[in-house]
C-alpha cells in the first residue's frame, strides 16, 4: 500500500523539517498545503522529494485537510501537523504495517510544551485518527477543530506521535485566548449565551479537574500551569461573548 502524507501549514519554519525528517520511507508522497506563510517554511519544504507545495488563502481547518487529501495519488492519508512528527517506534510500526493497511488506524499522542513530555493533565495519551483510506473518510468543522468522519473499522497502533505543542507557556497563553475567541464566536453563532455564575463554576472547575482529576499535579509546576491557563480560558471565551452580544444590543439600538 502507498501512503500519502498530508500537512496543513502556517510559519511552520522551525517544525516542519523535524516532522518531515521523521517520515523517512512511510511517505510515498507528500502534499502541503500552507496557508500563505510568510517565513521559510516553503523553502525548506522544497528540499524534500515526493513533495507537492499548495499555497492556499486560510479557509478552516477542515476545508484545508480535504482539499490536501483530493491531491493524494495514495489509497491512504497519514494526516499530521507540522508540530509533529512520528517517533520511531511509531515510524517503524507503520512500515511494518503498509504491506497489508486495511481500515483507519489511531494512534497515541504525547504532546509537549517545550522539552516536557506531559504524560498526564487530561493530554495523554491523546488518543487521534490519524491514517485512513482516502475514499472512506472527510474531515467536517469550524471554527475551533476539525473532525475526521470515518464509520469503517478501526485498529490501534501502540508507539507515539509527538507532539510539540507549545515551545513555552508564553506561546501557550497566547493560543489559549485565540481558541478561546474562536469559542465564543461558535457559541454567539448559536446563540448560546452566558452568566458570571456559570463562567465562574465552569473555570473552578476546569481548574480542579486538570489539577486533580485528571492527575495534573504529576507533571508538576506545568501541570499546574495547564489547569491555570485552562481555567483562564474559560475567562477569556465568556467574556468574548459578552462582548459580541454587547455589541449586537449596540447595532440593534441604533436601527
Amino acid at each position: 500500500m502507498q501512503i500519502c502524507v498530508v500537512i496543513i501549514t502556517r510559519n511552520e519554519e522551525l517544525n516542519i523539517g523535524r516532522c518531515l525528517d521523521s517520515l523517512h520511507e512511510v511517505a510515498d508522497e507528500i502534499i502541503i498545503v500552507d496557508a500563505l506563510s510568510t517565513d521559510r517554511t516553503e523553502e525548506i519544504c522544497r528540499g524534500y522529494p515526493n513533495l507537492q507545495f499548495f499555497s492556499r488563502t486560510w479557509a478552516g481547518y477542515a476545508a484545508a485537510k480535504n482539499f490536501g487529501d483530493a491531491q493524494a495519488q495514495s489509497d491512504f492519508i497519514l494526516s499530521i501537523d507540522a508540530d509533529e512528527m512520528l517517533s520511531e517506534p511509531l515510524r517503524l510500526e507503520i512500515l511494518k504495517n503498509k504491506p497489508i493497511l486495511r481500515g483507519a488506524y489511531q494512534m497515541p499522542r504525547l504532546n509537549h510544551i517545550g522539552d516536557k513530555a506531559i504524560k498526564f493533565s487530561g493530554w495523554y495519551p491523546d488518543v487521534k485518527v490519524r491514517l485512513f483510506p482516502k475514499l472512506a473518510a472527510r474531515w467536517e468543522g469550524d471554527f475551533v477543530h476539525e473532525k475526521l468522519v470515518y464509520k469503517g473499522e478501526i485498529h490501534s497502533l501502540k508507539h507515539d506521535l509527538l507532539h510539540y505543542t507549545y515551545q513555552s507557556f508564553k506561546q501557550f497563553d497566547k493560543k489559549m485566548q485565540y481558541y478561546a475567541t474562536l469559542s465564543a464566536q461558535e457559541m454567539f453563532s448559536k446563540g448560546k449565551h452566558w452568566s458570571f455564575i456559570f463562567m465562574l463554576f465552569k473555570a473552578i472547575f476546569k481548574f480542579l479537574n486538570i489539577a486533580v482529576l485528571k492527575l495534573g499535579i504529576f507533571d508538576g509546576i506545568e501541570g499546574l500551569k495547564i489547569a491555570y491557563e485552562a481555567a483562564k480560558s474559560v475567562y477569556w471565551k465568556y467574556n468574548v461573548l459578552r462582548k459580541l452580544y454587547r455589541e449586537k444590543a449596540l447595532e440593534e439600538s441604533k436601527n
